[in-house]
This record gives structure tokens, C-alpha cells and sequence, in this order.
């Protein structure tokens, strides 16, 4: 009985503080800066992906040294156990920022739209006298891939409709209100492009279709767009029709319900999925046992200092014999943060934004910005994309740099760079191209040379080429089933490894001469 008490005192207790202080605090943090402060960053951002991932911070400080003091027959078991808690307080945390935005947000009851300009700006608004004018609409059509593997392609049209006082204000051009409309479907990247413009021309029919049979007038309340990738879609369709400031515009989404029930069941999902984590996180500790010897220190005082995320860290810092590849690693981490902080998105980017941060392009490459060779490889398209370059990246550097040392390692990476965004457009004739993995495969071209050529010591043999084997295989496999970009892929690892075959007798003199000494 003793070992559970210990269980909740000393891992249990501290689970549910941490818990719920942080959604205390974050929600609170969120009211303050982003609701009251309107500090400008994408609402998906702060109201997921931050609550997502920030409750990793106080479990690996806190939470991981107690969870270490039970018994597990590998590592991943410590692991699930601090997955586990972050899920625990993530999802109450997200569904506690979305009842949090609408819980706080205010209706404006109007006569009509013009009175806006009257009152303190809110969320919500209701009015009485209104006109939807389905006549002067703006249109803009956008895709986006998606998915682990860029394998879902999504069509998305947005339109918006001027909210007018009457209908016979339909010939002014100075409309500051606007209603908008999204259609999306989503079709397997793998299809061919003649394929996607059949899907999009169906979808473009059905959205026309849904689009004409809408009564746009019937609504409740209207809410008022905030900082969001459609917001950004809506201002591209208003910059259509409009020449000037698009800025002091208001784009609203029409709700049909009372606007009583705009919190749906927000609030008690919070409290359910709150308890729920509660009670699965007591339940998995019933069935764990404790590391008696490390119980023992612990309650004592003698705590064995824990070294992991301090070891982490160490591949994000420069040192001799692995210098170029982490502050490689900075760069691109650092570009994809800049691209975030600008708005641009978190999961993915968008094809337009690449293009004016400096993605390979065809057209515009060869049409003279040959610069976009260089820049295109410390881009990537989203999330998923950068994590698996990074990773990918790191394994190879950890191997390749102390053999080529520093100059000759970043010369290589930036040579089978831009050899492979020169097969990117060599191959591709109008296709938007980023991402360092035609740098990365050059690495593993040439790492893979030096393998074959027995450059590296004979430890390192039959099951490193496998490996590599393997990832470079899966990799390309993977880009033929679309939405990858196999030419820089294919280029990068070509190139590297003929680099590999060039300079392998004298990396082998060079080995041999530093064994000899």
C-alpha cells in the first residue's frame, strides 16, 4: 500500500499540478496577450499548436526525473509515460482556447452594417437590416498539400460577398463588409495533374452548384473573421476587385445558430477530457512498479543527475568535428521560425509564400533570379518536412563532417544543393521546389561512396550500407507517389556520389595516414 501512496505523492500529485497549472496559465496568458493585447500571430497557432507542444516543457523538467524512478523493461517506456502526460494536458488546453474565444466574445446588435463604425469593435454582430449582394463577388482558388507524406491534395475556393445596407447600394464601390464563403475537397496528391484539373473542374461545378442554391441572407449572427489562413484567402479574393487598401476591410462568417449555443459543449468536454487524462494517467501508474534503488536515492536526496536533454542539445551546438552541420540545422530551423512568426503558416506553406521566400521555381529561375538554386534548400514546405530533413541530416553530419572536415563537408552540401535544384528545373518545367533533401542526399551519396570504397573503418560495413540503402530506397519510392521532389532528390545523391568516387583516394590516404599516426 505504501508504494501506491508513493506512487500519488510523488509522481502522481505532481502530474495534476502541473496539469492544471498549465491551463490556468496558458489560458490566462492567452486572454491577456493575443484576446485583450491583440499581439498578431495565427490563431491556430496559439489556440493548437502552442498548447500542443508547450506542456513538454514543465514534464521533461519536473514530471521525466519521478517517472524515471519506475521500472520499465526498455526506454520507451519512460517515453509513454511522458507522452502520456503531455496528451493528457494538451487536448483540455486546445478545447480550453476555443471556449475561451467565443465564451469572451461580444454581439453588437445593429440597425446596420454601417453602424460598425460606432461601436468598439467585437467578435459578433447582429443585424437588422442587411443586403448580401451574390452578384459582385471576388473569387480565389488555391491548392495545398498536406499530410505526413504530402500525400492529400486539397482544392479550396473562397468567395466573398459584399454585406450591403439595401440592395440599392449595389452600385457603390467603397464597401468595407464582406461575407465569406469556403469550398474545399480533398484528392490523393498521387493523381496525375490531368487528373487534379478533372477533380478541380467537378469541384469548381458542385461549389458553383451549392454556391447559387445558398440564401446567404439567412443568419443568425455574423462573426468577424480573425488572424487565420483563410482570412489571408478571402484578402487575396478581395485584392481582385479592389485597387486600393484592402486593410480597414471586415470579413465576416454567417452563423445560423442562437447565438446562446456558440460555446456548444466546449466547457464540459474540458472538464471530461481533463478528467479522462486524470484517470487513465492513475491507471497506467497502478500497473507500474518502482526501480526500488533509484526510490531509495531519490528519498534520500541522491538523485543521479540527468544528462538527456543536456546530451539533446549537444547535436544543435558547434564543436570540433561536427561545426558546419548544426549551425546548418540553425539556419534552416531559423528560416522556418522566421517564415511562422510572419504569418505564413506552421503545418505547411503555401506554394505563393515559398515562391516569394525564394523557392526553385522554372519560369523564374532560368528567367534570371538564378539565386533561387541556393535559397530553395533552406526552405521547406512545413512541419513535417523540416523535421525529417533535420533528423536525416544529423545522422548522415554526425559521420561525413569529421572525415571531410569542415570546409570541404560545407562545399559538398552546397554543390549537391544546387546540382539538385539544377535537375529540379532540368526535370520539372513549372514545379515550386524547397527543402534541403537534395543537399542531404548528396551527403548520403557520398557517404554511401565512401561505404562501398571501404573508406571508413571496417566496423562500419555491411549494416550502415543497408541502412543507408534503405533510406535512400524508402525516400524514393516515396517521391513517386507524388507531391516529392524525386529529380533533386535523384540529382543530390548522384551528384554526391560521383563527388564520393573523386576525391575517395584521397579521404583513404587520409584515413590511413591518421591510423598510422
Amino acid at each position: 500500500m505504501h508504494l501506491l501512496a508513493d506512487k500519488l505523492r510523488l509522481i502522481y500529485k505532481p502530474f495534476v499540478l502541473i496539469a492544471t497549472g498549465f491551463i490556468l496559465t496558458y489560458t490566462l496568458l492567452h486572454w491577456v496577450l493575443f484576446i485583450k493585447g491583440g499581439i498578431p500571430i495565427k490563431e491556430e497557432i496559439v489556440s493548437f499548436w502552442l498548447p500542443f507542444g508547450l506542456p513538454w516543457i514543465p514534464i521533461l523538467i519536473w514530471l521525466r526525473p519521478r517517472i524515471k524512478l519506475l521500472h520499465f523493461n526498455n526506454d520507451n517506456g519512460s517515453f509513454f509515460y511522458q507522452l502520456l502526460a503531455s496528451l493528457a494536458i494538451a487536448f483540455p488546453t486546445i478545447i480550453a482556447q476555443g471556449y475561451l474565444v467565443t465564451a469572451t466574445g461580444k454581439i453588437t446588435p445593429l440597425d446596420n452594417i454601417a453602424q460598425i463604425s460606432k461601436h468598439s469593435r467585437t467578435k459578433y454582430y447582429s443585424l437588422k437590416d442587411y443586403y448580401v449582394d451574390k452578384q459582385h463577388i471576388a473569387v480565389q482558388s488555391t491548392a495545398s498539400v498536406t499530410g505526413r507524406h504530402n500525400e492529400d491534395f486539397n482544392l479550396l475556393i473562397y468567395i466573398i460577398m459584399p454585406i450591403l445596407e439595401s440592395e440599392s447600394d449595389t452600385a457603390k464601390f467603397d464597401n468595407k463588409f464582406w461575407l465569406g464563403k469556403k469550398y474545399y475537397k480533398k484528392i490523393g496528391n498521387s493523381l496525375s495533374d490531368q487528373e487534379k484539373d478533372e477533380e478541380y473542374r467537378v469541384f469548381a461545378e458542385e461549389s458553383q452548384k451549392k454556391f447559387n442554391e445558398t440564401d446567404f441572407g439567412k443568419f443568425t449572427y455574423l462573426e468577424v473573421i480573425g488572424n487565420t489562413d483563410d482570412h489571408d484567402e478571402f484578402n487575396n479574393a478581395l485584392k481582385k476587385i479592389r485597387q486600393g487598401s484592402i486593410d480597414d476591410n471586415i470579413i465576416f462568417e454567417a452563423k445560423a445558430e442562437p447565438f446562446e449555443a456558440r460555446n456548444g459543449s466546449k466547457l464540459p468536454w474540458v472538464f471530461g477530457t481533463l478528467g479522462i487524462g486524470f484517470l487513465a494517467y492513475f491507471i497506467f501508474l497502478l500497473f507500474s512498479k518502482f526501480e526500488e534503488r533509484e526510490l531509495k536515492k531519490f528519498k534520500s536526496g541522491r538523485i543521479a543527475k540527468d544528462t538527456t536533454i543536456k546530451d539533446t542539445l549537444e547535436f544543435f551546438i558547434p564543436k570540433p568535428g561536427y561545426y558546419i552541420t548544426p549551425i546548418i540545422i540553425i539556419l534552416n530551423l531559423l528560416v522556418y521560425t522566421l517564415m511562422v512568426f510572419a504569418g505564413l503558416g506552421l503545418v505547411s506553406f503555401k506554394g505563393s509564400d515559398l515562391l516569394n521566400w525564394g523557392a526553385n521555381f522554372g519560369p523564374l529561375t532560368t528567367g534570371g533570379q538564378w539565386w533561387r538554386l541556393l535559397t530553395s534548400i533552406f526552405l521547406h514546405g512545413g512541419l513535417m518536412h523540416i523535421l525529417a530533413n533535420m533528423y536525416g541530416l544529423m545522422f548522415v553530419g554526425i559521420f561525413l563532417e569529421p572525415l571531410l572536415g569542415k570546409m570541404k563537408y560545407a562545399l559538398v552540401y552546397l554543390i549537391t544543393g544546387l546540382l539538385a535544384s539544377v535537375a529540379s528545373i532540368w526535370w520539372y518545367d513549372a514545379t515550386i521546389s524547397v527543402g534541403a533533401s537534395g543537399a542531404i542526399f548528396g551527403l548520403y551519396g557520398l557517404f554511401l561512396a565512401c561505404l562501398l570504397l571501404k573508406i571508413f573503418p571496417p566496423g562500419m560495413g555491411k549494416a550502415f550500407v543497408t541502412s543507408t540503402l534503405v533510406f535512400v530506397g524508402v525516400n524514393l519510392l516515396m517521391g513517386f507517389t507524388g507531391g516529392i521532389d524525386n529529380a533533386a532528390h535523384i540529382g543530390g545523391l548522384l551528384s554526391g556520389f560521383f563527388i564520393g568516387l573523386i576525391i575517395s583516394r584521397q579521404l583513404k590516404q587520409q584515413v590511413e595516414t591518421t591510423i598510422e599516426y
